[in-house]
């Protein structure tokens, strides 16, 4: 990938279970495509992962898009669901808020935003009950010849 830009933007819907983890999967195939290094391919796919999720599970739909270039990976997911009202609890392991039938599905596990967090080099979140959430993050991409 030299100079050019990869921009992937998706719609997602509310509870739609049966494409759940479609547009994470279509991103990091999208990635590997263009040569991004595959351990910045596999953080990606984490993050959209949680990102999409939480946007099927909770808000009533949203936008996650994506942005490479050859210095980094960009997530945006935003969403004009019911908010977070404590937004230092979501970003505890553990805490969740999901309701029983999600639970039942496997999901609610209370990991989205700290497993998002931990596989991001930038992470920020912004919600406010009644106004939805924007979710950013950025991978830095690590030159083959780079030392580690």
């Amino acid at each position: 990938m030299g100079n050019e830009k990869v921009r992937l933007v998706y719609r997602i819907k509310p509870m739609d279970l049966a494409n759940a983890g479609a547009a994470s999967s279509h991103v990091k195939s999208e990635l590997q495509k263009y040569g991004i290094e595959e351990e910045v391919v596999k953080r990606v796919g984490i993050i959209c992962f949680e990102a999409e999720m939480n946007m099927i599970l909770y808000s009533v739909g949203g936008k996650l898009k994506v942005e490479a270039n050859s210095n980094s990976v960009e997530i945006f997911a935003e969403d004009n669901g019911p908010g977070i009202e404590d937004l230092e609890k979501a970003m505890q392991p553990g805490y969740s808020t999901a309701p029983p039938w999600a639970q039942d599905y496997g999901f609610g596990a209370g990991m989205g935003f700290p497993n998002m967090k931990q596989n991001s080099d930038v992470f920020e979140v912004e919600s406010a009950p009644g106004v939805g959430t924007k979710i950013h993050a950025i991978i830095y991409r690590r030159k083959e010849n780079e030392a580690k």
